[in-house]
């Protein structure tokens, strides 16, 4: 017993001091460190909130689906079609007759006062001069004739 006694009366030396300061500076370490675990699971709560309450909010789209049944049938004649063709020279013609780029204007113009819901369908040769498309596509621009289709053909399998 007197030996211990005798141990706590010593005054402690540097090798002991240092022991204190090392254990005192990994308590405060410990005490910086952040224990992230409750704030994933908050972040996890979020998200799982989020993604059950963002399609209710951006389900606001209206569609008719198609029925299995056929349409109705109508006694309306089905719309005219007008052709444009430009060939490789060059040349325009409507519904098979040629004309000029403003006569072409002068013609769909006078179309359009008896149907205003005109429909065209614009073809050109496989060599045709670019700039001759842009023309035509132009006047029917100028027009403000909308329901324009250009024509295309499959290419044949080799």
């Amino acid at each position: 017993m007197s030996s211990s006694v005798s141990t706590s009366n010593r005054k402690p030396n540097r090798s002991s001091s240092n022991l204190v300061k090392k254990t005192s500076h990994s308590h405060h370490s410990s005490l910086s460190e952040l224990n992230i675990t409750p704030l994933l699971d908050l972040v996890f709560v979020l998200l799982v909130i989020f993604i059950i309450t963002t399609p209710q909010m951006m389900n606001n789209l209206e569609m008719t689906l198609p029925s299995g049944k056929p349409p109705p049938k109508t006694n309306q004649p089905k719309p005219k079609i007008n052709q444009i063709v430009v060939d490789a020279q060059g040349r325009t013609f409507l519904n098979d007759q040629l004309v000029t780029i403003p006569q072409l204007k002068d013609r769909l113009s006078q179309l359009q006062s008896d149907n205003p819901d005109l429909s065209v369908v614009v073809k050109g040769a496989d060599a045709v001069d670019y700039q001759n498309m842009i023309f035509v596509l132009d006047v029917l621009r100028q027009l403000d004739i909308t329901k324009v289709g250009l024509a295309t053909a499959a290419v044949a399998s080799q």
